[in-house]
């Protein structure tokens, strides 16, 4: 690797950003610094393997002059990615503060301090000084936790936690408005992605490999459920073989859920496969009903399930029908079996009410509600393919911080301070985003 030109990742607002960062060098007497870039844009990819391609054309960018440009094209995608001692997670820096001030905290923050000093300077961000100028804590960081120590170390450490809880959207969106994407070419894309490790060598050789079939829902277990050794082993054990423990719903992995608005109570479905979530709809747009008789009815519209020999599974689901488990789903309901009890606590979501205990503050806030609720909202956007739950539920943002606090409540950590209006805004644009994706079936 060319040795004062070093692969470094940003953690941003827009996710994780790899770059190249030249320190310190003196050339003809005079002392630089400089970043992967052009003009007044900072230059951030998504990957690795569009940094090497982007190196490898012959655009322009401010680095060419440095006295070992020439060794950087010739490294590998592998070469550029970005070591431990490397990666700055700028967007979690207010969680990061939220710890005791011990050696890895500290030193962490230190990190990401200098290289945001080394961003102000390069790309002219005078915001980003005058917010680490702002408490002499940001100074003292690389000295330890002496320097934090003791009451005078505690109203410190306060004092800088205090800056960052305030003002550290302005040092984000001050790096948020440089940074700009290069168009690259696609097939030297190609090229450089296969150059990174393949999923094998990043993978320890202790982790057994498991095959799981994608479209199995993944159910979690149910610890007041005693198993059977076989059923521990999952032998032969079909998904609704033990009725009368998990019921049919736990069994085909698909939960019945309910969902409590200003417009009244609603049903409807939800699976996971891994980690993802999948609702009974389709294109973002989630199908909801009145009562679980409706809900029952819809499933029943769609007539007896598809012979699995001859016939495509019918899609009444939407993306549910993609699940392996739906066709049992249809056959019960076809053959008039298909029943549904009294939705559980743990699948029971009340967004009512919800926003005037956020603006009493975190000692107003039912931590277990809001905690479902914020489940269902990100839920449904990682659905639908939507970033705005997760941008608005950023330890970053005010309602963030404040959900955070309510949701993860320690004596050690900077409370959020009131007014609380302008999270309580944030919060009901969320949920009327929510609401504007239920298809109400009044019928």
């Amino acid at each position: 690797m060319a040795q004062d030109i070093v692969p470094i990742e940003l953690g941003l607002t827009q996710g994780d950003m790899v770059t190249l960062w030249a320190p310190r060098w003196r050339e003809d007497g005079e002392e630089w610094e400089a970043f992967l870039g052009h003009e007044e844009d900072l230059y951030l990819f998504p990957d690795s393997a569009q940094l090497a391609a982007f190196i490898r054309s012959d655009a322009d960018h401010d680095l060419l002059d440095h006295p070992a440009w020439d060794v950087v094209p010739e490294l590998t995608a592998r070469e550029l990615l970005p070591d431990a001692d490397h990666q700055f997670d700028l967007v979690g820096v207010p969680e990061l503060v939220a710890q005791d001030p011990d050696t890895w905290v500290l030193g962490e923050l230190a990190d990401i301090v200098s290289i945001l000093r080394s961003l102000a300077a390069v790309c002219e961000l005078d915001v980003v000084d005058e917010v680490l100028d702002a408490s002499p804590g940001f100074s003292v960081l690389d000295q330890g936790t002496v320097q934090f120590s003791g009451r005078d170390g505690e109203r410190l450490w306060t004092d800088l936690a205090r800056v960052v809880v305030s003002r550290w959207d302005e040092v984000l969106d001050a790096v948020d408005g440089v940074v700009a994407t290069p168009d690259v070419d696609a097939e030297a894309v190609a090229r450089a992605s296969a150059e990174l490790p393949s999923e094998d060598e990043e993978s320890s050789e202790d982790d057994a490999e498991v095959t799981v079939d994608e479209s199995e829902p993944v159910t979690p277990k149910d610890p007041s459920v005693e198993l059977s050794p076989a059923e521990e082993a999952g032998a032969g054990v079909e998904p609704d073989a033990t009725p009368g423990e998990l019921g049919f719903w736990r069994g085909v992995g698909i939960d019945p859920i309910r969902i409590v608005t200003a417009s009244g109570d609603w049903y409807t479905l939800r699976c996971y496969l891994g980690d993802e979530p999948i609702f009974l709809g389709a294109d973002g747009t989630i199908e909801v009903f009145p009562s679980t008789e409706a809900l029952l009815a819809h499933i029943r519209s769609s007539g007896p399930a598809a012979d699995e020999d001859t016939a495509e599974t019918p899609a009444v689901g939407g993306d549910l029908a993609e699940v392996s488990t739906w066709p049992e789903v249809l056959a019960k309901s076809s053959a008039g079996e298909l029943a549904i009890e009294d939705v559980d606590g743990d699948n029971t979501y009340t967004l009512v009410g919800l926003d005037e205990e956020l603006a009493e503050g975190p000692e107003g806030i039912d931590a277990n509600q809001l905690e479902l609720a914020v489940e269902l909202l990100t839920d449904a956007a990682d659905w639908a393919a939507d970033d705005s739950a997760a941008e608005a539920l950023a330890p970053s943002t005010s309602l963030g911080w404040l959900v955070s606090f309510a949701l993860r409540p320690d004596p050690t950590r900077l409370a959020p301070s009131p007014p609380y209006e302008k999270e309580q805004a944030a919060w009901r644009d969320l949920v009327d985003g929510f609401e504007e994706r239920l298809h109400r079936n009044e019928g």
